[in-house]
């Protein structure tokens, strides 16, 4: 049974920082390309961003690039988002997901085959 587990979310004052984690298993996790979404209440689920199987190559949302920042370690089985200078349009449930597609990095969110419960971030004003 695969299972997504994300972890880090809370509470932030804007211009801080937080660092996501999701813990993969029962899957083949070096095989599969993994992405961050979130959706803020009231709005659909978007594209935050996503990571190559191997690391070499990753794609950000505009709304983000420059401040955070999509690594893996796949020894470890986990993804990571590093989350810097945070903003108050930031505050959403963030979802961790895997996509089959390892040679690309998916932001369309029906290319990926998995996802986790999400965590909330939220950002103070």
């Amino acid at each position: 049974q695969v299972q997504l587990v994300e972890s880090g979310g809370g509470l932030v004052q804007a211009g801080g920082s937080l660092r996501l984690s999701c813990a993969a298993s029962g899957l083949s996790f070096s095989r599969y390309a993994m992405g961050w979404f979130r959706q803020a209440p009231g709005r659909e689920r978007e594209f935050v961003a996503a990571i190559k199987w191997s690391g070499s190559s990753t794609r950000y949302a505009d709304s983000v690039q420059g401040r955070f920042t999509i690594s893996r370690d796949n020894a470890k089985n986990t993804v990571i988002l590093q989350m810097r200078r945070l903003k108050f349009e930031d505050t959403a449930v963030y979802y961790c997901a895997a996509s089959r597609y390892d040679l690309r990095t998916p932001q369309d969110e029906d290319d990926y085959d998995y996802w986790g419960q999400g965590t909330q971030v939220t950002v103070s004003s």
